[in-house]
């Protein structure tokens, strides 16, 4: 996969069934792989979290996950052929770790988020192995939740907790997992377990899932959104012109 950088971000430009490709050739093989996403949310934050950035710039395949970064990356001249969400990518992988048996752990979210998406996705893919699962409220005692993991025998572990945490929780942890893929997948199991709808298609092909968010959860996201794309905007055009 072609690898750039964007706005001081390295990414991966490859489509979702080369991602896939990717990943299974990679475990086939053996080979540890750190995954994350980036959106324009990530990329702002990243200017000014140096651990985020570190965390983010540490992992093997780096997606492209929201149409603002692959509308972004068109206007300074890079050729990115599609998205690849997140939740798309993990519905993917389950897909594929059902047919290849192996056996996933899902981390994140509440308990009865977390053990909804385990039974959803056990219906959807009925010859998926699921080793095991937790919610993401285990600050206290992290090395017992690494060590749970661990003694699953999972192969792909799927963590569903907020930007930075997960990423530096992934990067802090890796050597310790005993998985060979990991990849940080953020609010998907509310997704998954329908305490969130996510944007119909044609809002998701143009862009506008955030515009989705804000009408959802209007008080609580519009400032977020307006300040964050404000501040990708200025970022792009600084990159244009400088």
């Amino acid at each position: 996969m072609k690898r750039i950088e964007f706005l001081k971000s390295p990414m991966d430009i490859a489509t979702m069934g080369e991602t896939v490709s990717f990943v299974e050739g990679k475990l086939d093989e053996g080979k540890f792989l750190q995954h994350v996403v980036v959106n324009v949310a990530k990329i702002v934050n990243m200017q000014k979290d140096p651990v985020l950035a570190d965390s983010v710039k540490a992992c093997d395949v780096i997606n492209i996950d929201g149409m603002g970064v692959v509308l972004g990356a068109r206007f300074l001249g890079f050729d990115v052929p599609e998205r690849v969400a997140g939740v798309d990518l993990f519905h993917e992988l389950l897909e594929m770790s059902a047919k290849r048996d192996f056996p996933v752990f899902l981390l994140g979210a509440t308990d009865d988020v977390v053990s909804k998406t385990a039974e959803k996705v056990k219906m959807q893919n009925p010859n998926l192995t699921i080793a095991g699962f937790n919610d993401g409220y285990f600050w206290e005692d992290e090395q017992a939740v690494v060590d749970k993991i661990k003694a699953s025998g999972a192969k792909l572990l799927f963590v569903a907790i907020t930007s930075p945490k997960k990423e530096n929780f992934i990067n802090k942890w890796q050597d310790q997992l005993g998985v060979d893929f990991v990849m940080g997948v953020g609010g998907t199991f509310d997704v998954v377990a329908g305490k969130v709808n996510r944007a119909p298609k044609w809002m998701q092909e143009y862009g506008l899932e955030w515009f989705y968010r804000i009408i959802q959860e209007p008080r609580r996201m519009w400032k977020r959104y307006l300040v964050t794309n404000s501040k990708f905007a200025w970022l792009l055009l600084k990159e244009k012109f400088k």
